[in-house]
């Protein structure tokens, strides 16, 4: 019996639809989740005209609550809402934030197995339709029986507990990071960088039609001063505001995943190359710190280091959260390698579709900053985890497209 072929795995394309922010007045609160996942696979085909789509193997589609709109098997059925031909199969994901992550690191395994040869892989949340833990039934021992601590099933009582561990990191600090994910995001999309991992959304409303072309949660002009100001719903005299931490948030991310060489058999661009993936169980009670030692696996995997990183794409759930892990590895607050374009603070982060988000700016990134060989991707997850993605720039001199 043949054994399966090991291959190199590249991430070919991504885009996303406009986050907006979720709730009655939010620009998709009359879109379905399934339809903002269709609008970002069209696109990727419509980019990507070489694809014959009968020639995918898989369709991976992240979300967090699996009900209603974002329900039965998304994966398929989204994949059938856009017109993929029928023998083209599809399936769900969960992996709470790092959704999207795990679609890719799931479908990126089977490609580099020698099992598929091209895949689709992305996430969605409509938190608008589907607040985060709805219709869940925590099981009664997790609590009764001190499995977890109470807080950990609240999110942004594990960030303020990540400041009671972390007590050198400060609210004034954490206010002063998420201004400069503000002025960072405002001076991408002033210079077109945003605009080129998007895709319109038709959106309904009671006013009419109207067409989502941009992020609706950014408030640029944010001052630390606006920041010291918002209240601390998840303790009083807290540290976690919503000037501090990503918003509830509605949209979609789609990527195209191949193997190496089925890429360049079919005249796919490589935007980069997957090297290593690990994700790590944490205390859920600071599930924020989880980035931390999902990457020290991964570069103990890779034997790479920290200084080997060129650029960071850090989901800024809570800026706390990323402090953490900027801090443990020795990483200056305001170092220019992590989140060039800003974050989830500035942007959303709509659960489940974030990662994909993540890897789409850093193949943008990697074109940008050819003297960069080496990218992460990482993500906290609810109820303890941490997950990070290495990948590497093709565009970097010491490239070699099919050597591993």
């Amino acid at each position: 019996m043949a054994s399966p072929t090991q291959r190199n795995v590249v991430f070919v394309d991504g885009i996303r639809t406009p986050f907006g922010k979720a709730g009655p007045k939010g620009m998709y609160a009359e879109t379905r989740a399934d339809d903002l996942v269709v609008k970002t696979i069209r696109e990727l085909l419509r980019r990507n005209p070489q694809l014959d789509p009968a020639a995918i193997d898989d369709v991976a589609i992240a979300a967090t609550t699996q009900t209603g709109d974002q329900g039965l098997t998304i994966g398929r059925t989204s994949a059938i809402l856009a017109g993929l031909p029928e023998t083209v199969p599809g399936f769900a994901i969960d992996r709470m934030c790092a959704g999207a992550m795990t679609a890719v690191t799931t479908t990126a395994s089977g490609i580099g197995f020698g099992q598929y040869d091209v895949v689709l892989a992305g996430g969605v949340e409509h938190m608008g339709h589907h607040p985060m833990g709805e219709g869940a039934d925590p099981n009664p021992r997790f609590l009764a029986d001190r499995l977890v601590d109470p807080s950990a099933l609240v999110m942004g009582n594990t960030a303020e507990n990540l400041h009671d561990r972390f007590p050198s990191i400060t609210k004034e600090r954490t206010d002063a990071y998420a201004v400069r994910s503000q002025e960072k995001y405002d001076a991408a999309k002033k210079a077109g960088f945003i605009a080129d991992t998007l895709v319109p959304v038709a959106t309904r409303s009671e006013q009419g039609w109207g067409l989502a072309t941009e992020d609706e949660p950014p408030r640029p002009g944010t001052t630390v001063d606006d920041l010291a100001k918002l209240k601390t719903p998840f303790r009083p005299h807290g540290r976690i505001t919503a000037g501090n931490a990503a918003g509830l948030n509605d949209g979609a991310t789609a990527s195209i995943l191949a193997g190496e060489d089925t890429a360049a058999e079919l005249g796919l661009p490589v935007g980069m190359r997957m090297v290593g993936f690990a994700f790590k169980g944490v205390d859920p009670s600071v599930m924020g710190i989880g980035p931390v030692p999902a990457t020290e696996k991964l570069l103990a995997r890779t034997g790479l280091s920290i200084d080997d990183i060129g650029l960071f794409e850090v989901n800024e759930a809570f800026a706390v959260q990323v402090l953490a892990f900027t801090e443990h590895f020795g990483i200056a607050d305001d170092d220019p390698r992590v989140n060039k374009w800003g974050g989830a603070i500035a942007c959303g982060h709509p659960l489940a579709s974030s990662g994909v988000r993540l890897m789409t700016q850093l193949s943008h990134q990697f074109r940008q900053n050819p003297d960069v060989r080496y990218g992460l991707t990482t993500m906290c997850i609810g109820l303890g985890m941490g997950g990070s993605v290495l990948w590497e720039n093709p565009n970097h001199k010491d490239y070699e497209a099919g050597v591993k």
